[in-house]
């Protein structure tokens, strides 16, 4: 596995070493142990999650203030534009973003650790999105930043009209939201 963190150091992108012949494909998508040395982190998860999208269904940008929860997301069919915000007052990125493609193709994931918003938008016709957390769901303390907040100035692919849930479309901006500290 070769682990890249991204601009914003906490943020992690993984891509596990893929098998392939004629059968097609084998990897090991986690492996607990070597998550922690990619990582430096000792976080267990508790809780697995699955989606299944359509084309331009945007997602997010999601947290919990309390429970925050880490993710470790990949794309088992498909493909997104994946996004992690920094919404921790104290660190030094705070506000700041970074996005990547993630798609069944490449097999990569992304760790988006507590204290981050994190959403992502459908590229491909459809897709389908897991993701791990570190803490369980916790709806009374979810929470949502719009998307296209002004200050944080996300470059989402063009092209794109967003296809919002009622939820998400009741986002805030960072400037009005619930933050860590």
């Amino acid at each position: 596995m070769q682990a890249t963190r991204l601009a914003i150091p906490d943020v992690v992108l993984i891509e596990p070493k893929v098998f392939g012949d004629a059968r097609r494909f084998f990897y090991e998508c986690f492996n607990q142990r070597a998550f922690n040395q990619a990582t430096g982190t000792a976080y267990q998860f508790v809780q697995d999650n699955h989606s299944r999208s359509a084309k331009g269904v945007l997602r997010g940008l999601h947290y919990q203030i309390q429970q925050p929860q880490g993710k470790l997301v990949r794309v088992v069919q498909g493909a997104v534009f994946d996004v992690a915000v920094d919404i921790r007052k104290s660190s030094p990125t705070f506000g700041k973003w970074v996005g990547t493609e993630l798609s069944a193709d490449d097999h990569r994931q992304l760790w988006v650790p507590p204290g981050f918003a994190h959403g992502f938008v459908v590229l491909s016709e459809t897709a389908e999105f897991l993701y791990k957390t570190t803490d369980y769901y916790a709806p009374e303390h979810e929470r949502c930043i719009a998307w296209n907040d002004e200050e944080l100035a996300i470059q989402w692919p063009l092209g794109l009209t967003p296809v919002l849930s009622a939820k998400d479309q009741l986002g805030v901006t960072l400037r009005n939201a619930e933050l860590f500290s």
